[in-house]
């Protein structure tokens, strides 16, 4: 079995997910990830859409698990005995738009976990001097991480990257005074003192 990451959206995939997909007989993930893998799924493969990873039980070896983005960040590449081909992630995408060199980013997941931990973690990595790349989900509130980073005296920028490779991408630059808002469900947060443009 493989665990395969199908990057942050499309055109992201590389050359060994694509010939992992296309030797494969059975295709698990969400449907985004079915999406993002579709052209390159052969006509004879079983297709499941997944929506509790917790059930899958053993799975043979011809198979597939869909990972969106990369399985190793925040994604599902802890699977017991997978194989695990990366993906491009949006961490890489937002850096690269940004032109934010990697090794100064410090990532912090809040997709699907306790968001007040998720701040806490953020303002200590930023009082560090850190910048922080922040996996958020829709229910994530940014108007609270830019109070909790006001009352940190914070000065750098808040960068809201949407919807990263797709059409509709749209990155967003704020303060924590005049935070960007989300207006699609799919964000990642830049949070550091970098330049803008």
């Amino acid at each position: 079995m493989k665990v395969v990451g199908t990057g942050c959206g499309p055109g992201m995939l590389t050359g060994t997910a694509i010939a992992a997909i296309r030797e494969s007989e059975l295709i698990l993930g969400s449907q985004r990830a079915i999406d993002l893998a579709a052209p390159f799924i052969p006509a004879n493969c079983e297709i499941r859409v997944v929506r509790d990873y917790r059930t899958l039980g053993p799975l043979k070896d011809r198979s597939v698990l869909l990972s969106t983005g990369d399985p190793m960040l925040a994604g599902l590449g802890k699977v017991s005995g997978a194989e695990v081909i990366p993906g491009i992630s949006s961490l890489q995408v937002a850096c690269a738009r940004l032109q934010v060199p990697i090794e100064r980013v410090t990532t912090v997941i809040a997709h699907g976990r306790d968001h007040g931990a998720a701040l806490e973690a953020t303002c200590a990595e930023v009082r560090l001097g850190k910048t922080v790349f922040l996996i958020a989900d829709p229910r994530f509130d940014i108007r609270a991480l830019a109070d909790a980073l006001c009352t940190d005296r914070f000065k750098g920028t808040i960068t809201l990257c949407e919807d990263l490779g797709y059409p509709a991408e749209k990155i967003l630059h704020g303060t924590p005074e005049d935070p960007p808002i989300p207006s699609s469900r799919l964000f990642v947060i830049l949070i550091g003192s970098f330049s803008r443009d």
